[in-house]
């Protein structure tokens, strides 16, 4: 097993922990060098009432992938501390792709794009919406509660 194969396996061991992803059935099929992809086969459970899908599970596709690029640079204890999402299009296709990578990463901190597209029956994509976050290790500075009167 290539070490490419090993990160991602590694990863898709991560995910399998998430009992919420689970019942989503997302999968991570790309990991490694700052770098993530997490898919998901649309369904109708899914979908909002006009049947498109719901702006939860973009968010949520969005917030793990960002997360799992952050992970293939700082490692696998990490926190989302934030992120904003934007929805450019209604999401419908069978398939829903999130592509994350790492824009700029310290010991502790790093900061992701994604860009989640669906993809129809025939193959082609569609960009439904762009996501931009940060993600930390826990215990770090940045994690901790501020107390009141506290400068720095």
């Amino acid at each position: 097993m290539t070490d490419a194969e090993q990160q991602l396996a590694f990863a898709q061991g991560i995910l399998a922990q998430q009992p919420f992803s689970v019942l989503l059935g997302a999968r991570v099929t790309a990991f490694g060098g700052g770098e993530a992809v997490l898919a998901l086969d649309v369904r109708d459970e899914l979908r909002q009432q006009n049947g498109y899908l719901h702006g939860g599970v973009l968010s949520y596709a969005a917030d793990n992938a960002l997360t799992f690029a952050a992970g293939s640079v700082l490692g696998p204890d990490l926190l989302t501390v934030g992120f904003t999402i934007d929805y450019l299009r209604p999401g419908k296709g069978r398939l829903l792709r999130a592509h994350a990578s790492v824009v700029d990463s310290s010991r502790s901190r790093a900061t992701c794009r994604c860009e989640l597209y669906t993809v129809d029956a025939d193959g082609g994509e569609r960009r439904c919406a762009l996501a931009q976050g940060a993600v930390v290790v826990p215990g770090t500075a940045r994690t901790e509660p501020q107390r009141a009167g506290h400068t720095g």
